[in-house]
């Protein structure tokens, strides 16, 4: 399975950026889905995550300026920014997380990670 993507750029402080995510291949038993993202010198950090249901997580620091969305009949995972501050600038990380049973009834989990997208907000 591969996750890609798009979104990225350069953006005024205010401004907006779509972020969107697809899984490829044979993306089997995909639950919860989600962004991190990780500035330099910082730790990579949750920024929003959404279940296979629709739940939604989000950081305190993007509460009511991102939007977490997905498609599940497309595999995909999409972040709305609004409102972007200079402090979120940073690479944006997509995951999938994963559980199924495979033929001896075992169960199999993991994440998938996505290669990151950057995200620059000037001031």
């Amino acid at each position: 399975v591969q996750l890609q993507a798009f979104g990225g750029g350069l953006v005024q402080a205010g401004g907006s950026l779509r972020l969107s995510c697809a899984a490829s291949g044979s993306a089997r038993g995909i639950n919860d889905m989600g962004w991190y993202r990780q500035a330099p010198g910082k730790e990579r950090e949750l920024v929003a995550s959404v279940s296979g249901g629709g739940t939604t997580t989000y950081a305190d620091s993007v509460k009511g300026r991102f939007t977490i969305s997905r498609d599940n009949a497309k595999n995909t995972v999409y972040l709305q920014m609004n409102s972007l501050k200079p402090e979120d600038a940073a690479v944006y990380y997509c995951n999938a997380d994963y559980m199924y049973y495979n033929d001896y009834g075992a169960p199999v989990g993991g994440r998938y990670w996505g290669e990151g997208t950057q995200v620059t907000v000037s001031s």
